[in-house]
């Protein structure tokens, strides 16, 4: 089973959670907003299971509401948050770039679409925004650090994450995590989605290079430098999300199996959120 499968269905998993989270809340909302009832719905059981025009009958509708509005208008937040972010970022792309090594760049790798973005930067970096058209963005550090084989290879690994979209999917994983605390698996898909996604885009670039050598040639160097410098990781690197561990065992053997481990308790309260909701359900 390859990484990119595996990586495939944690994000199905954790997308699949909030679809019937949201289905739910929409299901709620529409019986509210036209007066048609819905069956197996959680919040409407949850309310109903109380006498009205009683205290605790209001106290629970209260909740409930309070509960879905909660989570609509984070969610906003956090998308709007991540806008603003983006918009933030592109100007000082602009503000740092520069013109004739990008379009060395651009020429030296044969990208049609000018998607490679090269900014003045101190420091070793490599990573790949924007969620409908991303683009790569590498520092000029970067260029002066690795040679063309190395620097292929990262070029190579930040076009998987361009086309498989990952900074949409790995934000969305994010959002999905932080809206559904209450329920460890989905903050669990986000942080090893996070690292599958590193693995992916190594193997895909691998595959492009025909070898290991390019790119862990490159690790190593953007390593050295992380530990020279720890006031700034590169971005290549993840190392906050413990990604790098794996990322240097897969190249040192790209045949072993690489266990992904969920935690007991993790596993545990997720199974008794998700089977309490639908013993709710049932109840309907």
């Amino acid at each position: 089973m390859t990484w990119r499968f595996k990586s495939l269905i944690v994000f199905g998993l954790g997308l699949f959670l909030a679809i019937v989270l949201f289905i739910q809340m929409g299901l709620y909302l529409y019986h509210h907003v036209f007066g048609t009832f819905i069956h197996y719905n959680v919040f409407q059981l949850c309310i109903s299971l109380f006498s009205g025009n009683t205290i605790l009958y209001h106290l629970v509708l209260f909740l409930v509401n309070s509960f879905i509005a909660w989570t609509f208008i984070m969610v906003c937040i956090k998308i709007i948050k991540q806008v603003f972010f983006y918009s933030k970022m592109k100007n000082r792309i602009k503000e740092k770039l520069n013109y004739s090594i990008t379009e060395k760049m651009n020429t030296l790798f044969n990208r049609g679409k000018k998607d490679i973005y090269v900014i003045r930067n101190q420091e070793p970096v490599a990573y790949t925004v924007g969620f409908i058209r991303p683009i790569i963005i590498i520092s000029t550090s970067l260029i002066e650090l690795l040679d063309k084989n190395e620097l292929e290879a990262v070029i190579h690994h930040e076009t998987a994450h361009q086309k498989y979209n990952d900074p949409f999917k790995v934000f969305l994983l994010q959002l999905i995590s932080e809206v559904m605390w209450y329920i460890p698996i989905a903050k669990w898909c986000y942080e090893n989605y996070k690292i599958m996604v590193e693995l992916v885009a190594d193997e895909y670039a691998v595959k492009c290079m025909g070898s290991e050598v390019g790119l862990g040639s490159a690790l190593i160097k953007l390593i050295k430098s992380y530990i020279h410098n720890r006031s700034t990781a590169p971005v290549l690197v993840p190392f906050s999300d413990g990604s790098v561990n794996y990322r240097i065992k897969q190249l040192l053997e790209p045949e072993s199996s690489i266990p992904v481990k969920c935690p007991l308790i993790s596993i545990i309260v997720s199974i008794n959120m998700i089977a309490f909701l639908m013993i709710l359900m049932m109840m309907v």
